[in-house]
């Protein structure tokens, strides 16, 4: 039993640093190279878990000459755009000037209704508005519209419009995360007063608070 919790745990761990050797990226925007190499470390790792006649040694030096495999691949890749190309891939222009390119879609196997599906989550619903539309090679589909089309921004409005900040969670479910407060420059006199002017007296009442650089605050109390 203890022998199988830690053979277990070993591959955990290891299949978790093989995962972020690939970086931050969710599943949908691995490169095929990357989903193809997933899905044979989890394959190989799956044995030793469970057989336990099988020696650990046989699933980690698999996974280890992959990743290793791996690291190489990406250090090619990162100097060789003509290797990046052949590993990768390269992106497809599938609507150019407003105009679909059949043959890209047949070449990729894109469908219309695929198509259409990608341009309705991006919000649109009219190809004619489209200027570009590229299939990129983890197989997102990115949507350039005409000049004409996109939302004004405020320094085509010449508008001066101040800089926010990236706001930062103070409180999250009622637990004050120190270090946030202390880099926005302030203290808990200072949230206290933030929350007694939104009728919280508690902390722990507080499911989510947010604090930009600006002090613009963002306040959600819990539900009863």
């Amino acid at each position: 039993m203890f022998t199988g919790l830690l053979r277990t745990i070993i591959l955990y761990i290891l299949i978790i640093a093989g995962v972020r050797l690939m970086g931050k990226r969710q599943v949908g925007e691995l490169e095929p190279s990357e989903l193809v190499l997933s899905l044979i470390i989890a394959d190989l790792a799956s044995v030793p878990m469970q057989d336990y006649g099988i020696p650990l040694l046989t699933g980690i030096v698999p996974i280890l000459t992959l990743l290793s495999v791996t690291m190489i691949l990406s250090v090619l890749t990162m100097k060789s755009v003509t290797f990046r190309a052949l590993l990768c891939g390269r992106p497809s222009m599938v609507i150019q000037n407003g105009t679909v390119d059949q043959k890209e879609m047949a070449k990729n196997r894109l469908t219309v209704d695929e198509l259409l599906e990608e341009l309705r989550i991006q919000g649109y619903t009219d190809l004619s508005t489209v200027k570009y539309a590229i299939l990129e090679t983890n197989g997102q589909l990115s949507v350039l519209p005409y000049a004409n089309q996109k939302p004004p921004a405020a320094r085509d409005l010449k508008v001066c419009v101040e800089e926010a900040g990236l706001p930062r969670v103070v409180v999250s479910d009622g637990r004050l995360l120190e270090n946030n407060l202390k880099s926005l420059g302030h203290d808990r006199p200072w949230l206290e007063k933030q929350l007694s002017q939104r009728g919280c007296r508690d902390v722990s009442k507080v499911f989510l608070l947010l604090v930009d650089e600006a002090d613009a605050v963002y306040f959600v109390e819990k539900e009863l």
